[in-house]
Formats: structure tokens, C-alpha cells, sequence
């Protein structure tokens, strides 16, 4: 692919940032959240993830993507959906069907909108931030690969 950003493992200058959040946000998954803001946002995000239908049509998260998002998912029409493993490896990325580079807050939005028929929390604010943390967090030794695809 034209343009595309070649791969790496998270090592070194942002990489190292992103593999101690990745890292942090591990713990969180694994239930330490006590006091830990990033640990706790991780936790919110998983528990959005699986529980909440942001005023649509009763799906969550989970409803699409079993397994918090870490095994394939499938959509009611029967469409294998790739897990989201690496989903905050590979955004931002480009997206032929709305023209434009999107970022992985604009995707998780998107999905929310088109997917759950719901109301997508603001930009910026907690529970996207919350979410875009838990997805971070089941991305942990993930190749940072910017326009990548899915696995």
C-alpha cells in the first residue's frame, strides 16, 4: 500500500509512552484499578464495552465484538467482523467509505452512531476517552501500524 507507515514493535521515544500505557492499561484489565486514573479509565471503558447501548437500538459494544473485542466478531447480518486487538496499533488510518482519514475515537463514534443507532459521546470527553483506553489496553505487545489492517 501506497503511503503506508512501515511497521515497528512499540519501542523508543512515543512507542515507549504508548507501551507503558499499554502496559498500565494491561493491569487495569486484570482488576487494578485502586487509585490508578489510567488504570480506572481502562475499567470504565471495559465495562462501557460490554454493558452500555448509548441510547440505541439495546446493543452494546459486545454485541458485535464477543470477547471484550479480542476474538473476531459478527454482525446480525452474518459479516465476520475482525477482533480489535490491534485496533489502537493501526488508527489513525484511512477510510474509504467516508473519504477522510479517521482516528480511533472517530471510528469507536461511527460505530456507536451507525452500529448501536446510538448517541456517540462527545469528543474528548470520559467515556470515549474510557473506551479508547480499554481499547488500547487489549492491544498490549501490538506492532504500531499506522493505516494497518485489522486482525
Amino acid at each position: 500500500m501506497a503511503g503506508k507507515i512501515p511497521s515497528r514493535r512499540l519501542t523508543g521515544g512515543f512507542a515507549v509512552g504508548a507501551t507503558m500505557l499499554l502496559s498500565a492499561a494491561t493491569m487495569a484489565t486484570a482488576g487494578d484499578a485502586s487509585g490508578d486514573p489510567l488504570a480506572q479509565a481502562v475499567a470504565k471503558g471495559a465495562s462501557l464495552f460490554a454493558h452500555e447501548t448509548f441510547g440505541g437500538s439495546g446493543k452494546t459494544c459486545e454485541t458485535c465484538h464477543g470477547g471484550g473485542g479480542k476474538v473476531p466478531g459478527l454482525l446480525p447480518n452474518g459479516r465476520t467482523l475482525a477482533s480489535l486487538v490491534n485496533a489502537a496499533a493501526i488508527y489513525p488510518r484511512f477510510s474509504r467509505g467516508a473519504g477522510q482519514v479517521i482516528t480511533l475515537e472517530g471510528q469507536i463514534r461511527q460505530c456507536i452512531q451507525g452500529g448501536l443507532a446510538g448517541a456517540a459521546p462527545s469528543a474528548g470527553s470520559p467515556d470515549l476517552v474510557a473506551l479508547a483506553a480499554y481499547l488500547g489496553s487489549i492491544g498490549h505487545g501490538q506492532a504500531i501500524e499506522i493505516g494497518g489492517a485489522p486482525k
